[in-house]
């Protein structure tokens, strides 16, 4: 049997599937402020959301899935300040913005919304060391 390769991970993507990949990624850019790290063309922006963690935008009609209505999908962003980000995405108006609620058994305090295409977008900080 061969060995697992014990080399460490390089980089972490998650894709998501969109029928209107411009919409979408201007979103993530103009919105979240995620810097593209990997452009993709047509297919694909691949954005950075922390060191070695990445969203990839994708055009459904080009890409290896294809778009879903029903989203069982949830990007998580640990941030350093949720309520900065919670009057800040209040404030412009984002789609399907929750109250703000805390978690003490998770120790977070987060809320969530909806990006352009209804991906439902969590936003925590942690409220506890090691949480």
């Amino acid at each position: 049997m061969t060995d697992r390769p014990s080399a460490p991970h390089e980089l972490a993507i998650t894709f998501l599937y969109y029928r209107d990949l411009p919409r979408a990624y201007a979103f993530y850019r103009d919105v979240l402020g995620l810097p593209l790290a990997i452009d993709q063309g047509d297919l694909a922006k691949i954005l950075r959301i922390a060191p070695g963690a990445h969203v990839g935008l994708v055009d459904e009609a080009k890409g290896m899935n294809n778009w879903q209505a029903e989203k069982c999908v949830q990007l998580c962003i640990r941030v350093a300040d949720v309520q900065a980000w919670y009057d800040y995405l209040a404030e412009i108006g984002v789609d399907h913005l929750s109250q703000m609620f805390q978690n003490e058994k998770l120790g977070i305090r987060a809320f969530v919304f909806r990006d352009p295409e209804g991906y439902q977008i969590e936003i925590q900080q942690t409220t506890r060391a090691g949480a």
